[in-house]
């Protein structure tokens, strides 16, 4: 880093912040799927796919994108920081999920408990997969956006969106092309794409970058 920039301004990872924002991103996942959960619930048809097409769309692209903008991730340290956040959220989330979106405290279930029967009746077995995923998007949403801040002062949120959001239409196309088992023309085809997806746009917004 430059002896020029001021402290503070970029990778911001003291363990306050990481807590504080690993809070705020637990609840917004929370709520999210609060809402797509209750969308699932009560509709159906092109309405429901489209609005989830939306949701999904939204809630994922925050949870890549925030924790790397609040740790103004330009370096490694402020790319892990981004990480750590989107672990910890996953946690936060897990435990609303247990204590109430799985219906112990709420009047109704919020959905069925078909990912524990899968499990032999346990969590245990993916709730493992929400921490991956929850670490893994915004480890490589950081990435893309500390690659775009080399290149100029700051990141393009609008730009790296975008990049992503080509990467996974794309990788949705190929697994229907191809005929993955499971994949369709629908949101939750969408959103596991979004892996992949990300994972090309990281490989591209690598091109160009300077190295640090």
């Amino acid at each position: 880093m430059s002896a020029a920039v001021q402290p503070h301004t970029v990778d911001q990872t003291d363990v306050s912040h990481i807590v504080r924002a690993s809070l705020g991103l637990g609840v917004l996942e929370s709520v999210a799927v609060i809402v797509i959960g209750l969308i699932s619930k009560y509709l159906d048809g092109i309405v429901e796919q489209a609005l989830l097409l939306v949701l999904v769309s939204g809630a994922v692209l925050a949870v890549t994108f925030l924790p790397g903008l609040w740790t103004r991730a330009r370096s490694i340290e402020g790319i892990a920081g981004a990480a750590g956040i989107g672990l910890a959220a996953a946690w936060v989330f897990l435990v609303v999920d247990v204590l109430f979106l799985q219906g112990a405290w709420l009047p109704f279930s919020l959905y069925t408990h078909r990912w524990r029967d899968i499990g032999g009746g346990s969590n245990w077995w993916y709730h493992p997969i929400w921490w991956m995923v929850g670490t893994y998007l915004p480890w490589l949403g950081a990435w893309i956006l500390a690659n775009q801040a080399s290149r100029r002062a700051e990141p393009g949120i609008s730009s790296a969106a975008a990049l992503v959001l080509g990467g996974t239409v794309l990788s949705t196309v190929v697994a229907n092309l191809l005929h993955v088992p499971g994949a369709g023309w629908n949101a939750g085809t969408f959103g596991v794409a979004f892996l992949p997806g990300l994972a090309l746009a990281t490989i591209v917004s690598v091109l160009g970058a300077r190295r640090k």
